[in-house]
């Protein structure tokens, strides 16, 4: 891998992405029609705009780079796992939040080099905060004109401040209660989307425990701020760093994010897994 991404690049990029972030708002702020995709998730207009708007910027900033969106036609795995390089993008990242209007969704892009995230990028639009990391750099949090760089903090000890585990807003999951019952001390926070994983980036959770389905394009710009934060985004299966573009589907297997690994909530979560989960091929 390299550093594929140049600083003027990633200044255009991180404009670009907040300048679609202007144009969901602006579809947000007023009122929109809802349709429903083939698996029957909710699609609005926002979702479109942006997908158009973050497709011409790639194409633009890195031509000839391929790119996979959401909102884009299915690509067949035989022709993605010839890409070493590509872009994968959510142009809006927790469309249930968007339709909620509770301000709790992004726009989503991430590097993806040899299935590895390498480069990310999180916007907030209503929130007005964009994130984004580039391996072997630091990541950085912007509001406005003001960049600040950010890390995981150290998880806390319990009995002195409880530990923050950021849950799903609107996708919940017995597991995920099965693993809370079995941790140590701690504070439950709700968020949605892809917000989740930028918490732990900015130090201001400590776990994320992903135990219901997503897809790659929800999780990968997000990956790639937490691991340039110091943080890790793993297989809740087999502990190894989470990985795209390795099979057909481009469904994520249960994850966790994490600061910093520790044998407290290692266990709750081997406790907390599925028997199917356990006994299924190992996959990284």
């Amino acid at each position: 891998m390299t550093d594929f991404v140049t600083t003027e690049q990633r200044q255009r990029l991180v404009e670009g992405v907040e300048s679609a972030g202007r144009d969901v708002l602006d579809i947000y702020r007023r009122d929109f029609a809802v349709e429903a995709k083939h698996d029957q998730s909710p699609l609005t207009e926002a979702d479109l705009a942006s997908h158009h708007a973050l497709v011409a910027l790639l194409e633009a900033v890195t031509p000839g780079v391929p790119v996979l969106s959401e909102e884009s036609g299915e690509v067949p795995f035989a022709t993605r796992q010839t890409w070493a390089r590509y872009w994968l993008i959510d142009p809006l990242d927790g469309t249930k939040e968007f339709i909620k209007k509770n301000g709790e969704f992004t726009l989503n892009v991430a590097l993806i080099e040899q299935g590895v995230p390498t480069f990310g990028i999180v916007h907030a639009p209503v929130l007005g905060s964009t994130w984004y990391g580039q391996a072997g750099r630091c990541a950085t949090k912007r509001e406005g004109h003001k960049h600040q760089a950010i890390r995981v903090r150290a998880l806390p000890d319990p009995a002195e401040a409880p530990w923050k585990v950021v849950g799903s807003r609107s996708h919940g999951s017995a597991e995920f209660e099965a693993f809370c019952e079995r941790l140590p001390a701690h504070e439950r926070v709700s968020m949605g989307s892809s917000l989740k994983l930028c918490l732990v980036a900015e130090g201001a959770a400590d776990l994320y425990p992903r135990l219901a389905p997503t897809c790659e394009w929800d999780t990968a710009a997000a990956q790639a701020v937490v691991t340039a934060a110091g943080g890790e985004v793993l297989n809740a299966q087999t502990l190894a760093p989470l990985r795209c573009n390795q099979q057909d589907s481009v469904l994520n297997p249960y994850f966790i994010v994490c600061g910093q690994r520790d044998e407290r909530w290692e266990r709750a979560l081997r406790a907390a897994l599925p028997a199917q989960a356990l006994s299924a091929p190992l996959r990284a």
